[in-house]
């Protein structure tokens, strides 16, 4: 019985947020505590339930909110932009170091794991460039899709939250397995970009290029801006991701510190630092608050053993010779399955069945975690119809979605398979 009530919440979970029939929070919240009544608990039974899945996800929580609010912090302060003029100077016209430097520029602003910011920062940067040169314009958007893929893995990513806080872990266990296999799905997207840049300068050649990046800054990102503090602001951020690595500090209170830190020294002033937060309040309102939704969701499941009663049965359906392929199974489907789920309904609804059916076969539940980080919402998210900036992406462009899915997502899903093949060499993931 509560095996079918637990595929039964799942199921309506992933009906209601694909066909946008309720919010990601609202769904999160109502379907399980109704399907909790369903199951026969009462009202205090749930409330514990919820209180103790709040708990397991606070950390996460936090870890987000303060971690986007440092890395927007820099970014208003400029401390991407001498890396930003450099590239732009260091390409000069020609199409192979254009396209390089994208990718390489893709990658460095995208360390604050949010996509929006990322597309919005590239593509002003580099769309005057690539029309001036008459590069294809789908090269854009691809390379900026294939770019943020495994930097999309960093912990404080949505989607690395997301997986974090179902499984009930830190960024230290689930991250750093999966470093050699970020680094080598950097060298492919290097790889990738440099052959798209060799087939565009046998095209076009090398043409004298005049641009300037400061003229593309609104007046409120000018005065925003500390070129004063950059060689503060540079040792700050290395200290802060070398010591989130090696897990001195535990990363939520790492941040809450770091970020108050950062905000003070760039703009000690109130209203300043008032302006700093008001602009990307309501993003780290929604990330943050979808966080502790999913506390409710996974604290019912859990504490009803609908998961277990959900594992169990998937147990008696995978033949034990074959459940040791799960991990590598998940990994090589989860790029594909971007298209399919939105990253709430694969990390709240996929992940919980799968990390559960893998504990009763004695395989480490972080295996799927990292497997799953290896391409679902994270290659898979710039080319997924599920996520508005996607859209956004394209818009900036000024490409249709079909001809840029088309384009890249051969190159993406290579992305995957690269890094789920030093995975399992590495032992991220196991056979």
């Amino acid at each position: 019985m509560l095996s079918l009530l637990g595929f039964a919440t799942i199921g309506i979970f992933l009906v209601l947020i694909i066909t946008k029939r309720l919010s990601v929070i609202t769904a999160l919240v109502l379907v399980p505590v109704i399907m909790g009544f369903v199951a026969g608990f009462s009202p205090k039974e749930l409330g514990e339930m919820i209180l103790a899945g709040i708990k397991q996800v606070a950390p996460t929580g936090i870890l987000l909110m303060f971690a986007v609010l440092y890395f927007a912090t820099m970014l208003d302060a400029g401390l991407f932009d001498p890396i930003i003029v450099g590239i732009i100077r260091f390409v000069k016209g020609d199409p192979l170091k254009v396209i390089v430097g994208t990718a390489i520029l893709t990658m460095i602003v995208h360390l604050d794991g949010d996509g929006t910011a990322t597309f919005m920062i590239v593509m002003s940067a580099f769309l005057p460039i690539y029309k001036q040169l008459n590069i294809n314009r789908l090269m854009l958007p691809g390379i900026v899709s294939l770019s943020v893929g495994p930097m999309h893995l960093v912990p404080w990513s949505g989607t690395s939250a997301r997986a974090i806080s179902t499984l009930k872990t830190d960024a230290t266990q689930l991250f750093n397995p999966n470093i050699p296999a970020i680094m080598a799905g950097i060298c492919w997207v290097l790889f990738v970009a440099y052959w798209f840049g060799l087939k565009e300068r046998k095209r076009l050649g090398v043409v004298d290029l005049h641009y300037a990046h400061h003229e593309n800054l609104t007046e409120q990102q000018k005065q925003l801006r500390r070129p004063k503090l950059i060689w503060i602001n540079a040792l700050l951020t290395i200290g802060l991701i070398v010591t989130l690595m090696k897990g001195w500090v535990p990363a939520s209170a790492l941040f809450i510190v770091a970020a108050v830190i950062a905000l003070l020294i760039n703009y000690p002033k109130l209203p300043d630092q008032q302006k700093v937060l008001k602009s990307h309040g309501n993003n780290i309102f929604m990330v943050s608050s979808m966080i502790f939704a999913a506390g409710v969701f996974s604290g019912i499941l859990t504490g009803s053993k609908m998961i277990d009663a959900m594992a169990t049965s998937l147990v008696s359906l995978i033949p034990e010779q074959h459940a040791a392929w799960l991990p590598t199974l998940t990994a090589i489907t989860s790029m594909p399955a971007s298209l399919l789920f939105t990253p709430d309904a694969y990390y709240f609804g996929v992940v919980p069945i799968l990390s559960q059916t893998a504990t009763q076969f004695g395989i480490d539940p972080l295996e799927i975690g990292r497997a799953a980080l290896l391409g679902q919402m994270t290659v898979g998210f710039p080319v997924s119809p599920l996520t508005a900036s996607t859209f956004l992406l394209v818009g900036l462009a000024e490409v249709d979605l079909g001809d840029h899915q088309k384009f890249i997502l051969k190159w993406a899903f290579g992305t995957t398979l690269v890094m789920t093949l030093v995975a399992l060499l590495t032992g991220s993931i196991h056979l």
